[in-house]
């Protein structure tokens, strides 16, 4: 079998399948090491100096047959030095829009994308979508082949059993996906349920600097088995998000197939990846009056006021649904078998052809 290399030109620090057993670390990086790992490739990325196992410096290797780029199509001309002879796919982890700073990247090595014979991986239909759009504003629709293949969790994750503190929410996503105005709506919902409490986690690759809230604990940055023992005795995992769309939400995914319910709303990939009504809520009304208010292409969780949030009666529907789940109504949730690592790694050896 030809060799397959992951390149990552855009990690903040490498890494390996120890970090992700040791320490914290973003879901687009976890993702990666599942998947390398569980197809035995080799992963390449730009900041590394040392080679441990499998992962390595960039190094020029004429035999690589299948390179697959993680985010950056700007890193094309690279792999085709490094990598001569290789097929060459692009695995887009984030939100393209036409006309954004990530589509004009994309454009701008639209050439490349060509001469290379590119093959683009999104990890939802949803962000699959937007990527298309994107190639129709290019101009390159038809010409390049887009499909879909979902991210992976660990084939172990599973309900346990461990008791439900009906208290107790989880916020574990990076904290520029809206970890502002999450802090805002729980402090709402604090003042009208004190018993509440609110345990915020980090993977580890964007700071977060908050003083002392009441009903918060901060975590910081802790390794995902640490996250997910957090997860199993929640109430629900609570991500306020509709302005920034998640491409795919790994952390709906593990946090369900945990045995929790995620409270969040329908906005990018959530409704496709969660699948049950009861998890979501309504996003429209609440995102047209934030782009009145700031503007859509506006710093997004920093302007928003949580006085026109209350106004929405958005925090009124956050501790409808809580109080509804702590009298009984909670759904009951487990793995989801499109997102097993099993049939998650079967995709890519199909899509290879392996």
């Amino acid at each position: 079998m030809s060799p397959i290399v992951f390149y990552d030109p855009v990690c903040a620090r490498a890494y390996d399948s120890d970090t992700l057993r040791r320490e914290a670390l973003g879901g687009t990086e976890a993702t990666v090491v599942r998947i390398a790992d569980a197809l035995g490739a080799r992963v390449a990325q730009h900041n590394r100096t040392q080679a441990s196992g499998r992962y390595e410096p960039p190094e020029r290797d004429p035999g690589v047959g299948y390179v697959i780029v993680n985010r950056d199509s700007r890193a094309l001309p690279t792999v085709q030095r490094l990598y001569p002879n290789a097929r060459v796919y692009l695995w887009l982890h984030d939100r393209l829009r036409p006309g954004s700073r990530r589509a004009r990247w994309l454009a701008s090595t639209a050439g490349w994308l060509r001469d290379l014979d590119v093959r683009i991986v999104c990890v939802s239909d949803t962000q699959r979508a937007a990527v298309e759009a994107t190639l129709r504003w290019m101009r390159a629709d038809g010409r390049i082949r887009v499909r879909t293949i979902y991210n992976p969790i660990d084939d172990a994750l599973q309900p346990d059993g461990s008791p439900t503190d009906e208290r107790k929410l989880v916020f574990l996503s990076s904290p520029n996906k809206g970890l502002k105005f999450t802090l805002d709506a729980f402090r709402a919902l604090h003042r009208r349920m004190p018993d509440l409490e609110l345990v915020v986690g980090n993977p580890g690759y964007k700071e977060d600097r908050w003083g002392a809230i009441e009903g918060v604990r901060f975590l910081g940055p802790q390794p995902q088995a640490r996250m997910h023992a957090e997860v199993r005795t929640a109430l629900c995992t609570f991500v306020p998000n509709f302005i920034i769309p998640e491409t795919f939400g790994l952390v709906f995914a593990e946090s369900n197939a945990l045995g929790t319910p995620v409270l969040t709303h329908d906005c990018g990939a959530a409704r496709e990846i969660i699948g049950d009504a009861r998890q979501i809520l309504p996003v429209t009304a609440a995102k047209r009056a934030y782009e009145r208010l700031v503007g859509p292409f506006a710093p997004r969780w920093r302007a928003w006021p949580a006085r026109t949030a209350a106004r929405l009666g958005l925090f009124d529907a956050y501790l409808e649904r809580i109080r509804a789940w702590r009298a009984g109504e909670r759904p009951v949730t487990g793995p989801d078998p499109r997102f097993r690592l099993a049939a998650v790694a079967a995709c890519w050896r199909e899509e290879l052809a392996l």
